[in-house]
C-alpha cells in the first residue's frame, strides 16, 4: 500500500510540475491576443484585476528578465542558454530553478521526514537544472566539433567549385545536421541582417567555444586581411583537426579507467550512506545527531572532494 501512495504522489507531483511549465513557458500566444483586445480598445486605462494568471506571469517574466539584464553586464546565463541549444529565455530558467529547488525539498522530506535530506534536495534542486544545462552546453560542442571537419570539407568543396564564402556557408546550412545547422543559419541570418563576416563569425565564437573552430575564424579572418588560397588553408586545417580528434579519442580511452575510478570514489561514501539510512535510521542517525558523527561527515566531504579534483586533474591531459 506504500509503494502505491508514493507512486501516487510522484505522479502527482510530476503532473503539477507539467501544468506550471505549461502557464509559464508555453502561454505567450494567450497573452499577445488578450493584450490585443486590450490594445484595441479606446479607454487609455483598464483594470488591472481582469488579467488573469497567465498574464501576470508573463508580466513577472519580462520584470524578472530586465533585473537580471540589470544586473548582468554580459549576461552569462543568457550566453549559456545559447551556448546549450536549450530554447528557454533567462527568466524562464530562473523561474525553472526555482521551481525544481521547491519540488526537490519537497519530494526529499516527503520520503524521509528529515529536515537535514529536505536540505539536500533543495541543494540537489538547485543545482540540478545547472548540471543539466552544463552537461546540454558540453555534449552539443563535441557534437559540433564531430561535424566540423565535415563543415570544412563541404567548404572546401564549394570554394573549389567557384563559391564565394558566404554561398558556401549558404550550402552548409542547407547539407549540414544539427548543431551546424542552426549556427550556420544565424550567421547567415546576421550577414543578412547588415552584420559583417568578421561581427558574424565572431559571434559565432562566442556562442560555440570551439578550439577547432576557433582555428577555422582565425585563419578566415587573416586570410582575408593577407589574402592567399582560402580552400587551402582550410583543407590543412581539416587535416589538423582529423589528426587531433583521433589522438584526443585515444586519450580519452586510456584515461577511462581513471576517470571512472574518481566518479566511484566520490559517488560511494553518499549512495553508500542513503542505502544505510533506507534500510536502518538509527544506525547512521547518529552521523547527524552526535558532534563527532557530524565532524566526520564534514571531514569525509572535504576528504572526498579532494579524492575527485585529484582523480579528475590526473586524467585530464589537453591535446
Amino acid at each position: 500500500m506504500k509503494w502505491y501512495l508514493i507512486l501516487m504522489v510522484l505522479f502527482t507531483s510530476f503532473l503539477f510540475f507539467i501544468s506550471i511549465l505549461q502557464m509559464v513557458f508555453f502561454s505567450n500566444k494567450r497573452m499577445e491576443k488578450r493584450m490585443k483586445r486590450y490594445l484595441d480598445t479606446t479607454e487609455k486605462t483598464f483594470d488591472r484585476r481582469s488579467f488573469n494568471i497567465f498574464v501576470q506571469l508573463q508580466l513577472y517574466k519580462q520584470k524578472l528578465r530586465h533585473n537580471l539584464q540589470k544586473n548582468s553586464r554580459d549576461n552569462k546565463l543568457e550566453r549559456l542558454l545559447n551556448q546549450s541549444g536549450v530554447p528557454l529565455k533567462s527568466e524562464e530558467f530562473v523561474m525553472f530553478r526555482w521551481m525544481s529547488t521547491m519540488i526537490g525539498g519537497g519530494l526529499f522530506f516527503f520520503f524521509t521526514g528529515n529536515i537535514v535530506f529536505a536540505i539536500l534536495g533543495i541543494f540537489i534542486g538547485y543545482m540540478l537544472p545547472k548540471w543539466w544545462l552544463v552537461k546540454k552546453k558540453k555534449d552539443r560542442i563535441l557534437k559540433f566539433n564531430d561535424f566540423l571537419p565535415d563543415m570544412i570539407t563541404t567548404i572546401v568543396g564549394s570554394l573549389r567549385a567557384g563559391f564565394s564564402f558566404p554561398q558556401a556557408l549558404k550550402t552548409v546550412a542547407e547539407e549540414a545536421d544539427s548543431p551546424v545547422k542552426e549556427e550556420i543559419e544565424w550567421v547567415l541570418k546576421e550577414m543578412q541582417y547588415g552584420a559583417t563576416l568578421d561581427d558574424a563569425l565572431e559571434e559565432l565564437k562566442l556562442r560555440m567555444p570551439s578550439e577547432d573552430l576557433d582555428l577555422m575564424i582565425q585563419a578566415i579572418l587573416i586570410q582575408k586581411q593577407v589574402g592567399g588560397n582560402l580552400a587551402t588553408i582550410l583543407d590543412t586545417i581539416v587535416s589538423t583537426i582529423r589528426d587531433r580528434n583521433k589522438i584526443q579519442r585515444q586519450v580519452l580511452t586510456l584515461t577511462a579507467q581513471g576517470r571512472l575510478s574518481g566518479i566511484v570514489i566520490g559517488a560511494l561514501p553518499v549512495v553508500l550512506c542513503l542505502v544505510l539510512y533506507l534500510i536502518e535510521p538509527n544506525y547512521i542517525g547518529t552521523l547527524f545527531t552526535h558532534p563527532l558523527g557530524i565532524g566526520m561527515m564534514i571531514l569525509g566531504t572535504f576528504f572526498g572532494i579532494i579524492g575527485f579534483i585529484a582523480i579528475r586533474k590526473m586524467t585530464t591531459i589537453e591535446v
